[in-house]
């Protein structure tokens, strides 16, 4: 039997079950599926067990919160004291976390109990979890498709329900494309409303943590826990504590759901446009006005973010040298020869053409000419939202312009890879939050979904509209067999 996180928390709360049984049902059903899927590259039962019966423990003496022995998995970026931490890489291959990052930290103090470390691309880098020293994720409703990435192992363990819950990160639309191809819910919130602290950086100013899950309430949940100041993260807010619940149930009456032109246009696959329409028909029998919106400068979003993004990977990804932790190469000739061969051995294709891609646009001569240029279309294309959303609420959009696409299909056209992120990429280059919501099924029976954007700090307003979406349909209900 699986639950949603609210329905495990409530079997919880009514002793209809221990967090002990709820840890080593789901663990039953990850070895199950593990060799089908591949959505973990970590699970320790025993660290696991032992997590549980805290919480079971923190239950009989009355400590319990409304989460505590909840089961959840970590997307493996989140460093996890005692757990292995390996970002996708063999250059991580055998870290072992010395503490815990500030996402995880919450989720331990919050009593909820760690199922394992989930599958990504490697360091965050992609659009498919094809990208991962550890093999590719599969999706759960097509196992010849790809779950997206780069938290596809998430998504996946949600939707083959191996875990209530996942945390995930979101750099280009790391959370809300792999929502949409497994058919759940995902939430990647406005930059700065969760910790980075610990979260293995790939493009500091574009990366953010965000749960994904079942449901928008199951995602409201987690974000209450994973959002808050955090005092070792610089780019953390300094902001009120929010109840991201507290909305939940308002009605949408009233409630303008804008629609650029530029994302229904060329390049939207048919079966994917029409589940969007049929979406919004729903929203508008909810009470939602629809308008048409412009976004004229979307075009650029690719662009600008493959500038940006692999000149701060470039710098982030420095620190890996064999030096201090990490793959370091058996054999070497002098310290110049020990980083070439570590980093070369340690490295993928992906990280390694990303890496090349961000010094070269760093590289003298061509900072003016590349990386400048990106900054302020990035300061354009968020203009581009302000004025959208002097006309609407909320922005819809596709998450992707297809469903799911085979396995090794785009392997050999990174640039193909690249465009599939059209619809996400502005998101985080303005740092505007964003959800994915499933709202139907495309070609060969795999799921579509649709994204809403909304503005600064609005994650509340979002999960309403999800929420409401979901009491009135039934699409995130539904689970692939295993």
């Amino acid at each position: 039997m699986t639950y949603t996180l609210k329905q495990a928390a409530d079997l919880l709360a009514a002793g209809k079950t221990s967090a002990v049984e709820l840890a080593s049902d789901y663990l039953a059903r990850i070895e199950g599926a593990q060799g089908a899927l591949n959505a973990f590259i970590t699970v320790d039962r025993e660290l696991t067990l032992a997590m549980a019966r805290k919480a079971d423990a923190s239950r009989a003496a009355g400590n319990a919160g409304l989460l505590t022995g909840v089961p959840i998995a970590h997307k493996d970026i989140f460093c996890a004291e005692g757990w292995k931490t390996t970002c996708g890489s063999k250059m991580l291959e055998h870290f072992v976390s010395p503490y815990d990052a500030g996402v995880v930290e919450r989720c331990t103090a919050a009593g909820l109990v760690t199922l394992g470390r989930t599958n990504m691309d490697e360091f965050a880098m992609g659009s498919s979890n094809e990208n991962s020293a550890y093999g590719a994720v599969r999706n759960p409703w097509d196992r010849d498709a790809v779950p997206g990435g780069s938290s596809g192992g998430s998504a996946a363990a949600v939707a083959a329900r191996l875990a209530p819950a996942a945390t995930a990160t979101d750099t280009g639309g790391s959370i809300r494309q792999p929502a949409a191809f497994c058919g759940v819910t995902g939430l990647k919130p406005t930059y700065g409303v969760v910790s980075r602290y610990g979260m293995v950086a790939y493009a500091s100013s574009l990366d953010q943590g965000g749960p994904i899950a079942q449901t928008a309430e199951d995602c409201a949940l987690m974000l209450n826990v994973m959002a808050g100041h955090d005092v070792r993260d610089s780019t953390s807010l300094e902001m009120a504590k929010e109840d991201y619940s507290r909305d939940l149930n308002q009605p949408l009456k009233g409630l303008r759901i804008g629609m650029p032109r530029e994302y229904f246009g060329a390049g939207l696959a048919a079966d994917v446009a029409a589940a969007i329409e049929s979406a919004l028909a729903e929203y508008r029998k909810l009470g939602a006005e629809v308008v048409e919106i412009s976004l004229p400068r979307t075009e650029l979003a690719i662009p600008a973010y493959y500038v940006i993004a692999p000149a701060e990977a470039s710098s982030n990804l420095s620190r890996f040298d064999g030096v201090r932790y990490g793959h370091r190469a058996a054999e070497y000739t002098d310290l110049n020869d020990m980083y070439e061969k570590s980093r070369a051995e340690g490295f993928g294709w992906e990280v390694k053409r990303r890496i090349l891609t961000g010094a070269y646009v760093l590289s003298h001569g061509y900072y003016d000419a590349y990386y400048l240029k990106a900054q302020k279309v990035r300061r354009l294309l968020s203009e581009d939202f302000q004025a959208g959303f002097g006309q609407c609420d909320v922005i819809a959009a596709p998450a992707a312009p297809t469903v799911a696409w085979n396995l090794g299909e785009k392997g050999d056209d990174p640039i193909a890879m690249y465009l599939a992120d059209i619809y996400t990429l502005g998101v985080n280059l303005a740092g505007l939050p964003g959800i994915a919501h499933p709202v139907g099924f495309g070609a060969n029976g795999r799921p579509v979904g649709l994204q809403l954007i909304g503005n600064y700090f609005s994650e509340a307003r979002l999960l309403n509209a999800a929420h409401q979406f979901q009491q009135a349909t039934d699409w995130h209900t539904r689970a692939p067999a295993l």
